[in-house]
């Protein structure tokens, strides 16, 4: 019988992509899908160390499994990612059950690293360079969603912000060739896949180490935007400071790349900012947040926001909920900042704001985050949207759910299962209702089904960010 694999991911939108990955390699390595812990031969976690609450999660998932490995002594455990790239040893030592310990850059060498463990014992194989980090073959990746897929342009990252251990885990700025990430996409078309995420650490700065001079992050937005059978092409994370007038100019002039962007602000002081090493003021990101919007028709704007820097003065916040307001953003993901062993914040304890302090401001932050983003909502009831069909809602049961062009949640009620149309299909839908995180409404008209492949089974990740 064939041994059974469980995945448990956390963190960003890269990791989810390694966890597509290692099913994919898993599976081709003789291993299948487990649907339960119970019946799971080997488990996986693919890590995150952005923030404090990550690393314990998985210690105490961690922790969890022990028993249930000493209950069932075949069971192999393995760790790898952000987290594990940067405890190593340390992992093993607090986790003494855990099998192998693999790290961001040898990825592909996962099931031969748990094929070694079943008959040496533990293994940690954690390279410090990027050796064996190619993104690996688009055979050897497995989709939640078949019409939908992560492509990775760009792995590390050159950029120093002192609340970030990304560079120390992920390594430099290293980016794909442009006609390999054109030649991904071309292959999933013709396998059904109709909207890509290009994914880096700084995608603004794509291709920078390639020509030793200028970027081309507009380029390859154009020439993925032009593979016949792509529908939406979106991407994920620019760095304000590195947002060029060319990249905009691509947004605007490339029908299938999404109105949609996510900006980090990170802080509207200027001072932090500073602090922050982030390389622009809040008025420069303001103008660039303006170009755009200027520029790009119907512009949805996310961001990232830290509460609580080492430093935050009341004023210094103040400045912050001014330029949210004025950003007026579709969405925000707000965080309490996180102190990461290695970052150069993390030795500002002297400045720690207090905790109290900080879950006041973090509240009144996200008073102002919602207040936005449901204006923004509200503007769209009466119009009609372009719907990509996702499947079941996750919190109604007599609803389907998609996303708009510009990545917003749209919950359509419909009793009926036999009446939904089938996910991957684009719609058209009549938007009837908002709320701060999503949109309702009623279908009008099925624009184009389904081209992808059927579906296989779904991929087993807990994606626990």
């Amino acid at each position: 019988m064939a041994r059974r694999y469980l995945l448990r991911t956390f963190g960003c939108q890269m990791n989810e992509h390694d966890a597509a990955r290692l099913a994919g390699l898993l599976e081709d390595d003789g291993l299948v899908p487990a649907s339960s812990l119970e019946d799971a031969d080997v488990v996986v976690f693919t890590t995150c160390c952005i923030r404090e609450s990550a690393d314990q999660r998985l210690y105490g998932q961690l922790g969890q499994l022990k028993a249930w490995k000493e209950r069932r002594p075949g069971l192999q455990i393995a760790v790898g990612g952000c987290l594990a790239q940067k405890d190593r040893e340390g992992i093993v030592a607090r986790a003494p059950h855990v099998d192998v310990v693999f790290g961001t850059h040898n990825l592909g060498a996962a099931p031969g690293l748990l094929r070694r463990a079943a008959e040496e014992g533990p293994v940690v194989a954690v390279p410090e360079g990027p050796e064996g980090h190619d993104d690996g073959p688009v055979a050897a990746q497995r989709r939640d969603l078949p019409f939908s897929a992560w492509v990775t342009i760009q792995v590390g990252c050159d950029n120093r912000c002192a609340f970030c251990i990304v560079p120390q885990v992920r390594g430099r700025e290293a980016s794909r060739p442009l006609a390999e990430v054109v030649a991904e996409v071309e292959q999933l078309a013709t396998r059904g896949v109709t909207e890509v995420t290009l994914l880096g650490q700084n995608v603004n700065s794509y291709g920078r180490d390639l020509t030793r001079r200028r970027p081309l992050f507009a380029e390859l937005l154009r020439a993925v935007g032009s593979v016949r059978g792509i529908r939406r092409v979106r991407f994920t994370s620019p760095h304000p400071k590195d947002l060029r007038p060319e990249t905009i100019a691509a947004m605007a002039e490339t029908e299938a790349v999404c109105p949609q962007l996510h900006l980090p602000l990170q802080s509207g002081s200027d001072r932090v900012l500073a602090a922050m090493h982030r390389g622009y003021t809040a008025q420069r990101y303001l103008d660039r947040l303006a170009a755009a919007r200027a520029t790009v028709p119907d512009l949805a704007v996310t961001t990232d926001i830290i509460v609580g820097f080492p430093g935050e003065t009341e004023e210094d916040f103040s400045q912050t909920l001014a330029v949210a307001a004025e950003a007026g953003y579709d969405s925000a993901y707000t965080f309490i900042f996180s102190p990461r062993p290695g970052t150069e914040a993390a030795g500002m304890t002297a400045s720690f704001v207090d905790p109290e302090v900080v879950a006041e401001r973090f509240e009144r932050l996200r008073v102002v985050v919602e207040r936005s983003a449901l204006a923004r909502h509200q503007a769209r009831v009466g119009r009609e949207e372009e719907v990509l069909v996702e499947g079941p809602s996750t919190k109604d049961p007599g609803a389907w759910s998609g996303r708009t062009a510009q990545g917003k949640l749209v919950h359509v009620a419909e009793p009926d299962p036999a009446r939904w149309p089938a996910p991957g299909s684009y719609v058209t839908v009549g938007i009837v209702g908002a709320a701060p995180h999503f949109l309702r409404g009623e279908l009008r008209a099925v624009l184009q089904p389904p081209r992808h492949e059927p579906t296989r089974r779904r991929v087993p990740v807990a994606v626990l960010g």
